[in-house]
């Protein structure tokens, strides 16, 4: 049976610092098989790395670095390693292999599991937190080798996201092996996180905060640090539209990737029908994607090159750019793999104070748009559900309690110490609070449901 327990205790000395024992913190290693610089590791894992810190544990973070001997000097691996740790992180990295992609990705995983070992060895590390499956298959089999206990944070379904998106066929060879790694990781693993409701739904069904040998489960969404929105020296919004010469202009923005499962020709079309509805309508795209893609789209839309902007923007820049706009979009494939996806754009765009406009069918976005009335649901991607979504879009724009609704709704729902912090650190405490690692049942073999199963 499932089983609830959301409290977690107090360290030794009354504090929130989380112990292994009276006398010895907790070292875990933080495995993530992207490189250092990469956005995603700059939003979505050196925040979350920074409030485990905080939370008393000792922190160390391995990652694979793209091209590493290309793209990284001794002296800038010397001062980033030495900014990390300066904040509590240690950080150790690997060359990430690329092609040919099957055997690269084996040799990567036999070689981060002996680091992982010697690192285990070397550094007393106690808990292996592994970002999805290829990280995730090193800590099993380091964990194998050497004990521990192993968080696999289940960042998504991977083997139907590569299906999902085209880069595999469905129920070939590579589909049919990951899943069966997929089920030897529900095995192998002390505790969980997913990042959606649906997700634990479909991962443990019937279960709530344990799964049904009692491991830890969390449900912890792409959260945003309200740092990076609310900063006192950030400019006012009628300077930066100066700034980026849109004033007057109605800005319509979106941030991420195209293609796979995000539905480029979907978005420029809408954008194409937001220009044509109003004359003063200005497109800002800002994405890692290739920029000359976009560009040709939009301009056979007949969306005049002035009248929108691609660019590549660092991180930190971001906020700066959504605090100019008006309107925020995202529109990702509503297939089965996306039910277990928390967009960080939209935190990102709720925190800035936008409505936002998305399709159904993706993670938890159905519920949290509709029930708290941040934004509108595209059901058909017509052009008259397009002019249909805007309209209810400019009912919000009209309401001047809008922004600090929406902002309040994301500190609510993604705000990064209040529900990112706090949710790790009572998957910490309970994963700590049994004296052994929980046993590998055979009852324990079933691999995530698919749509393909």
């Amino acid at each position: 049976m499932c089983g609830t327990n959301t409290e977690a205790s107090k360290g030794p000395d009354g504090s929130d610092d989380i112990y292994l024992s009276p006398t010895i913190p907790v070292h875990t290693l933080y495995i993530c098989y992207f490189g250092l610089r990469e956005p995603l590791v700059q939003t979505q894992v050196l925040p979350y790395l920074r409030q485990l810190v905080s939370a008393g544990l000792q922190v160390s973070l391995l990652t694979f670095e793209p091209r590493f001997r290309q793209t990284w000097s001794t002296q800038e691996i010397a001062q980033h390693r030495s900014a990390l740790k300066s904040e509590g992180i240690g950080w150790k990295c690997l060359t990430y292999h690329k092609w040919p992609s099957l055997p690269a990705t084996l040799y990567d995983i036999a070689r981060g599991t002996v680091e992982i070992s010697k690192l285990m060895r070397r550094e007393n590390v106690t808990v292996l937190h592994a970002r999805n499956h290829v990280p995730a298959l090193m800590g099993a089999l380091a964990k194998r080798a050497n004990g521990g206990r192993l968080v696999f944070d289940i960042r998504g379904f991977m083997p139907e996201e590569y299906t999902d998106a085209g880069v595999w066929p469905k129920n070939g060879y590579l589909y049919h092996g990951l899943k069966r790694v997929e089920r030897y990781l529900l095995r192998a693993s002390d505790a969980f996180v997913v990042l959606t409701e649906k997700a634990r739904v479909i991962v443990f069904p019937g279960c709530s905060d344990t799964d049904s040998l009692g491991r830890p489960v969390e449900v912890i969404p792409c959260c945003v640090d309200f740092e990076r929105f609310e900063t006192p020296d950030m400019a006012s919004r009628e300077s930066l539209r100066t700034e980026f010469s849109v004033e007057q202009r109605r800005v319509i923005v979106y941030v991420g990737s195209f293609g796979g499962w995000y539905m480029t020709d979907q978005m420029t079309e809408f954008l194409a029908v937001a220009h044509q509805q109003h004359s003063d309508t200005f497109s800002m795209i800002l994405t890692q994607s290739p920029h000359q893609v976009v560009f040709d789209r939009m301009c056979q839309l007949g969306i005049a090159p002035t009248d929108f902007l691609v660019a590549k923007v660092p991180p930190d820049e971001v906020p700066r750019y959504l605090r100019a706009a008006d309107i925020a979009i995202s529109f990702i494939k509503p297939c089965y793999s996306k039910q277990s996806s928390s967009p960080t754009k939209i935190a990102e765009y709720l925190a800035s104070g936008l409505p936002v406009v998305c399709n159904v069918g993706v993670g938890d976005l159905d519920k949290l748009i509709l029930e708290n009335q941040v934004g509108v649901l595209l059901r058909e991607f017509t052009p008259a559900a397009y002019l249909d979504a805007l309209d209810q879009i400019d009912v919000l724009r009209r309401d001047e309690k809008f922004a600090d609704h929406a902002r309040q709704v994301a500190r609510r729902e993604f705000d990064l110490a209040g529900v990112g912090r706090t949710k790790y650190r009572r998957l910490y405490q309970r994963l700590l609070n049994s004296t052994e690692s929980f046993p590998v049942s055979t009852a324990a073999t079933q691999a995530i449901p698919s749509n393909l199963d």
